[in-house]
């Protein structure tokens, strides 16, 4: 079960479900976009900000802002391809495990 942010690793394995959740998506994005069969004009956007999020993974210490920065890269990289559509909703879903960026007072 995932767990809401805050709170304490729920596997035995002591590793956060959700920074698992965001590995397997940004995994699957990748492999989805070095297989498409056309090349996007930013691609290589969307390849580097993918790494990006696949080092926070390795690291352990996903940080909201910057996974939130990531995603939109990649959303204005990617554009409307829909093959790709599938594996970046994943994506998404994976970073909003993460909650909501914390709001700064004005």
């Amino acid at each position: 079960m995932l767990r809401s942010v805050g709170q304490t690793p729920v596997t035995g394995s002591g590793k956060d479900p959700r920074t698992t959740a965001l590995g397997v998506a940004v995994s699957r994005l990748r492999r989805e976009l070095a297989g498409h069969p056309g090349h996007l004009p930013d691609q290589g956007i969307a390849e580097d900000e993918l790494s990006v999020l696949a080092g926070m993974v390795a690291a352990g210490r996903p940080e909201v802002p910057r996974m939130r920065r990531s995603l939109l890269l990649i959303a204005g990289a990617i554009g409307s391809v829909s093959a790709l559509a599938p594996a970046l909703m994943q994506v998404r879903n994976a970073v909003d495990l993460f909650g909501e960026v914390p709001r700064q007072p004005r």
